[in-house]
């Protein structure tokens, strides 16, 4: 396929385009209609939901509220009427209000506080907030606020009135997709490498929003989900490129020609990112477990754009290698190649050397790389689930400024008020009852509608206090059983509460499954029992020093006005699940980059320090250049103007920087280290029934040249003499011949003078590896053709010469 699509660049670039702009069309059709449906199978507050739809089939639209303020009188002063009930009265006739709550009028008393000074009325729409044209709600708040004068303020808070404040679309994404650009300039040094990723994520994850917009008509997706997909598509969808690209790049270093390179590319690091993109999709399918309806639109808008991500890595990309051709490669890159032909790959200096360190001090790097995730992940022990509301906006938004002054006039509860539902009359005892339960502010029996009785409960405390929670508790458990009656809680506070209440029960089934997924899915992989378990381990790790890092800024407070998201409260209660999900799925994708090419060595050495030494020196380049650019991306979601998506952003760069600067990087290879032979062990009777699955296939041979044809039983040698860096001959080197692909064809030993030859089975390029216990070792490519070739070594102490 790759080979195709490289010929047929053309083609698979209209295919494309065409996808793009069709999905488009029909989406600027068809419109959005996203649904936050905040409700679970089997809870009280579902049931009470259920009631009261059909207690109130009339009022599907989203309800908002102004509130105004006088700094003295009265809010009833004529001064005051005469400037906000005009306000209201217009906001009544604008098309898309379908009715306006007046504290002036009759029914209004107790929307005014017993001040005076703070009122407040109910606007509602006749659509939810998502569904409301923006210029409408636009109009509402300029209507409102043109009332205010000196001494009279007035503000406005709900969802639609929240769409206001968001920050123009894309810009998280925009802000994102620069920084990674950057990273990606310094990583390749061209202009045209570094668009290749750039644009392949932007083609994943722009046909996947759009899929998202349309799918959004035939099943429940939340509005958080669009933000989650983008966010992890970008992710994914930059560092998939990027892996493919420098196999790429590195093929045309090495000889081969452009198309031949983006084919062993796709064959191999192509193989790779299929599996990775499949461990990422298996991961976010497995917050199904948890049976929650919001989640199920979650994880469609998120599989579906990591799919999309992945089928741009593997299609559109090698199009748009055979489009650039040499140009890949920087001008230099270029003019070297040029007059010099073929080069061995140069040597990782930075990362050889930390690998060398590594191997020698295990003990003090695993030490400290424990210590320094434990010390983050101590906050995580007051881990409290829960919902943000506008009481955490930032301070200078009107939803925020409404929040406080409904809270300053009528106490704190009334921003999260209780609906007990009860089929047919509320008996006086269950009213009385709530009247007098502890930690209640207010109570308001509704007329009876459609068979079924609400009872509106103003508690004594916010939404977000575990006070509230109590009192949640103590109507269930206590006062409604007392009464006799058969009434159920419901209100957006108790949603949240049973959210929590469900994730807390059933998260650690959701762990247990997807870290058995992953042991499984390595322990084929790599033929070994302590590799999977060391990832399971490190994958735990990982979750709780982030989810560490997320409490101590948006729970306890750290920065979170300074970075710009508002008031500290409790962690929305689904994002343990989506992020352990898309935690699971990148820590699996920088397993399997080390952890293969550690593999590969020890296939053909059996020697493991060399095999983790050689994999860490290999491979951390590519995995902190990708963890850089997740880092950024992520981050950049602070932006998005959505605390949830803020949450998951930051935890998600703060996981990805632990994982791949300090787990796999430290702790993995250091522990590996410490467990020697035996992290490759597995026992004789399982190997025969485990499935083999080559995670990345050995790369073709690539013929360096167009050479003769050589007679059947030719070969020849390469032979030479293996120096230390002062000259000296080094005896007892061993010396090894592997092809491209890593697969051992020859190897001996350096004589007394360090001379050596290995045979050569027929023109071509090879790497040459050489290694002594006092020196360390070197490896590079050598190109074979008709005659013998002499290549000398020269090994420096401690050194590990890594071919990338």
């Amino acid at each position: 396929m790759a080979r195709w699509c490289y010929r047929h660049r053309l083609v698979v670039l209209l295919l494309w385009l065409g996808a793009l702009f069709g999905l488009g069309a029909a989406s600027s059709a068809a419109g959005t209609n996203y649904a936050n449906v905040f409700s679970l199978p089997n809870t009280d507050s579902t049931t009470a939901y259920d009631l009261m739809e059909k207690a109130f089939p009339e009022r599907a639209g989203d309800t908002d509220t102004v509130v105004w303020k006088v700094d003295e009188g009265s809010v009833r002063d004529d001064s005051v009427r005469s400037r906000i009930e005009p306000a209201l009265a217009e906001i009544g006739r604008m098309k898309g209000v379908g009715e306006v709550t007046d504290p002036y009028a009759a029914q209004g008393a107790a929307q005014i506080s017993r001040d005076g000074r703070i009122a407040y009325a109910q606007i509602t729409f006749t659509e939810q907030a998502n569904a409301i044209p923006i210029e409408v709600i636009e109009d509402v708040v300029d209507t409102a606020q043109a009332a205010e004068q000196g001494g009279l303020q007035v503000e406005l808070g709900g969802q639609a009135i929240a769409r206001t404040q968001e920050p123009p679309q894309g810009i998280a994404e925009a802000v994102g997709i620069l920084a990674a650009a950057v990273v990606l300039f310094l990583a390749f040094g061209s202009l045209f490498a570094m668009l290749l990723p750039i644009v392949v994520a932007i083609a994943g994850v722009g046909t996947g929003m759009i899929a998202t917009m349309l799918m959004s008509h035939v099943t429940d997706v939340p509005e958080v989900a669009p933000l989650l997909g983008s966010l992890i598509g970008l992710g994914v969808g930059i560092d998939y490129a990027l892996f493919i690209v420098t196999r790429h790049r590195r093929g045309i270093l090495r000889g081969m020609k452009p198309q031949e390179a983006a084919v062993t590319a796709l064959n191999t690091s192509g193989r790779a990112v299929l599996f990775a993109g499949g461990t990422v999709c298996i991961a976010l399918a497995g917050m199904l477990v948890m049976n929650m309806r919001f989640l199920d639109g979650v994880v469609v808008a998120t599989s579906l754009t990591v799919v999309l991500s992945v089928l741009a890595a593997i299609t559109l990309l090698p199009a748009l290698l055979g489009l650039l051709g040499m140009r890949v490669l920087s001008r230099a890159q270029r003019r070297r190649l040029a007059a010099a032909g073929p080069e061995p790959a140069e040597s990782s200096g930075l990362a050889a050397r930390w690998s060398s360190y590594v191997q020698k001090r295990p003990r003090p790097v695993a030490a400290m790389a424990v210590v320094v995730m434990a010390v983050l992940a101590i906050p995580v022990l007051s881990l409290r689930l829960g919902a943000t509301d506008q009481g955490n906006h930032q301070e200078t938004t009107t939803t925020r400024q409404a929040y406080d002054l409904l809270a300053e006039g009528f106490g704190p509860g009334v921003n999260g008020p209780l609906q007990v539902v009860v089929e047919g009359d509320a008996p006086p005892g269950l009213v009385n009852g709530i009247k007098s339960a502890e930690g209640v502010a207010q109570v308001a029996a509704l007329p009876p509608a459609n068979g079924v009785t609400v009872i509106q409960v103003v508690p004594a405390t916010s939404p977000q206090s575990e006070r509230t929670d109590r009192l949640i508790d103590r109507l269930r458990d206590d006062v409604i059983p007392q009464s006799g009656s058969e009434a159920h809680v419901g209100g957006v506070t108790a949603v949240f509460k049973d959210f929590a209440s469900v994730t807390a029960d059933r998260l650690p089934y959701f762990v247990a499954t997807i870290i058995a997924l992953g042991f499984l899915l390595l322990m084929v992989a790599f033929r070994s029992l302590v590799v999977p378990l060391t990832a399971a381990l490190m994958n735990l790790i990982a979750a709780a020093a982030s989810f560490g890092v997320l409490v101590a800024i948006f729970q306890w407070g750290w920065g979170t006005e300074l970075i710009g998201v508002g008031k500290e409260g409790p962690i929305t209660s689904f994002l343990p699940v989506i992020m352990l999900s898309l935690l699971f799925g990148l820590s699996m994708d920088y397993q399997v980059f080390l952890v293969s090419r550690m593999h590969e060595e020890w296939v053909h050495t059996k020697d493991n320090a060399r095999a983790v030494r050689v994999g860490l020196a290999e491979t951390s380049r590519v995995i902190n250049s990708a963890a850089l650019i997740m880092i950024c991306v992520f981050s950049a979601f602070v932006l998005s103007g959505d605390m949830e998506g803020a949450m998951a952003g930051i935890g998600l760069a703060a996981a990805v920087a632990l994982d791949a600067f300090i787990l796999r990087t430290a702790l993995v290879p250091a522990a590996m280290h410490m467990l020697g032979n035996a992290n490759w062990w597995l026992p004789g009777w399982l190997e025969k029934r485990l499935p083999h699955l080559a995670v990345e296939p050995k790369e073709e041979e690539p013929v360096a040249q167009e050479a003769e044809p050589v007679p059947a039983g030719r070969s020849s040698v390469v032979h030479g003499f293996i120096r230390g860096a002062d000259g000296e001959p080094v005896e007892g080197a061993a010396v090894t011949l592997l092809t491209t692909g890593g697969r051992r064809l020859d190897g001996v030993t350096s004589l007394a003078d360090g001379s050596y030859i290995v045979s050569v089975p027929a023109p071509g390029t090879y790497l040459l590896a050489a290694s002594a216990e006092s020196y360390g070792s070197r490896a590079g490519q050598v190109v074979v053709t008709q005659g013998p070739l002499v290549y000398d070594v020269e090994l420096a102490e401690g050194e590990v010469d890594a071919v990338n």
